[in-house]
């Protein structure tokens, strides 16, 4: 026996595990429910996932909605697209929060928000709602956590949620299925770099 004849096969038998490990898990994946998934973290790319998601839903001919939080005045590539596939959005539409400098204006338009992303959660029709930076507005109280939760456990049996944004409360983790955090490793704009359109928005 060659040593390449050796390598193919050693390499045969370990991929043959593996898929019979990655098979056995399927087997076992019986249950079929809509998901709730929190992307958090420090790093780029947790609102760009979510919208991944939705984007991916659509065309699987699913109808999605979307609550965007913080960053509703900036022109934004992904709603530009996604309405014209009928998802439907509800924007704050103040921008940042250290731009407003104003609490009770930021407080208002966030319930008002909420209020719309509520409906959604309560909509049968809908199969995915992304609620995009909404864990800023559990941290600076703008909108209560309880109601929050609240309305995630009791939104339709089969809607998936995806939530975004930095530390999220350990209360929204605790409830999700599938957790992911983006870790901030180098970014651009840290050394000066412009935002690119297209890119970061």
């Amino acid at each position: 026996m060659t040593d390449t004849t050796s390598k193919d096969d050693r390499h045969k038998a370990r991929q043959q595990k593996l898929k019979e490990q990655v098979d056995a898990k399927v087997d076992a994946a019986q249950e079929e429910k809509g998901l709730v998934l929190i992307i958090t973290g420090n790093g780029k790319g947790k609102s760009t996932s979510g919208f991944g998601m939705v984007a991916r839903a659509v065309g699987h001919g699913q109808q999605c909605g979307v609550g965007q939080f913080i960053k509703g005045t900036w022109d934004c590539g992904e709603r530009n697209l996604l309405e014209q596939h009928g998802v439907q959005f509800a924007v704050m539409a103040t921008g940042f929060t250290w731009e407003t400098q104003n609490k009770q204006a930021d407080t208002e338009a966030a319930q008002e928000t909420w209020q719309q992303c509520k409906a959604m959660l309560a909509d049968e029709s809908l199969d995915v709602v992304l609620l995009d930076e909404l864990t800023y507005m559990i941290t600076y109280d703008y909108i209560d956590l309880e109601e929050v939760l609240h309305a995630i456990e009791n939104r339709p049996a089969m809607q998936s949620v995806i939530i975004t944004g930095r530390a999220a409360h350990r209360k929204l983790i605790e409830i999700a299925d599938t957790v992911s955090e983006v870790r901030n490793v180098k970014h651009a704009f840290e050394s000066g770099i412009k935002a690119r359109k297209g890119i970061d928005w």
